[in-house]
């Protein structure tokens, strides 16, 4: 008989008690499209124009044009949507498929030549962390074997404590927690952590894990919704390790 797993459970759930003191920023968590590199621009797009032009397609998203189809998650229905208003019809889903996969292909292959590169400011902020002795976290929902030589890439050996992905998780599911995930790996409660995203989705994932929450906007996420953030940046401009410290301080300090 198929036994149901029980879902994990961290000893943070119960809550904060009203009188704790703050805690020292022990982590910085971050994602990694977006507050690490903009894959989504450097390197989805990139890939999906090579796709297109591998299977002979007259097709080529812009910077602009591409922010706008990528209000599209599934990845499959962007492609199949480009090609229906072409006037591929029918086929437009099956046509969409093949060049998924070629894309996917392409964008691993990209990625493993260095093509995507860090966002400015990001190399002193995370060798501050380091000198600091404050550990850094990466989390993707991409696959595993592209994510984690992309952040070898982007900030060098050794220096990501942990790099968390949904292969990692027993039972991902539709949202996995990839944040709870790497804070179970550090050993820590979201009061002693900072996370770093870009988007609407990564802050309401940093948020539901409890954690002060940085996001440092793109050119596809910048006047978007952010409230519940701890600070709103649309670059690193020479953030350091102290003034992570102070933005964790003050946002645990006003709880």
């Amino acid at each position: 008989m198929e036994v149901e797993c029980a879902q994990r459970t961290f000893w943070w759930d119960s809550g904060r008690p009203a009188d704790a003191a703050v805690e020292p920023l022990s982590a910085v968590i971050f994602d990694l499209d977006g507050a690490l590199a903009d894959v989504e621009r450097d390197g989805q797009r990139a890939a999906f124009n090579a796709a297109f032009a591998e299977h002979g397609l007259d097709i080529r998203w812009s910077v602009q044009e591409y922010g706008r189809l990528a209000r599209i998650g599934d990845e499959q229905r962007r492609i199949a949507s480009a090609l229906r208003r072409r006037g591929f019809g029918r086929v437009s889903t099956e046509v969409a498929a093949h060049v998924y996969r070629t894309k996917n292909e392409l964008f691993e292959r990209s990625v493993l030549s260095g093509d995507v590169t860090p966002r400015e400011g990001l190399e002193d902020l995370v060798n501050s962390l380091y000198f600091a002795g404050t550990p850094v976290a990466v989390l993707s929902a991409g696959a595993r074997s592209w994510v984690v030589p992309l952040v070898r890439q982007l900030l060098g050996d050794g220096i990501a404590e942990t790099v968390v992905t949904p292969d990692d998780l027993t039972r991902p599911g539709p949202e996995p927690d990839l944040h709870g995930h790497a804070l179970w790996e550090l050993g820590l409660g979201p009061e002693a952590a900072l996370a770093v995203a870009s988007t609407v989705h990564g802050l309401r994932a940093a948020r539901a894990a409890k954690l002060a929450t940085l996001v440092v906007t793109t050119d596809y996420t910048a006047g978007a919704d952010f409230t519940g953030a701890a600070e709103v940046r649309s670059e690193y401009d020479g953030l350091l390790a102290s003034g992570c410290e102070g933005m964790h301080r003050r946002y645990w300090s006003g709880r």
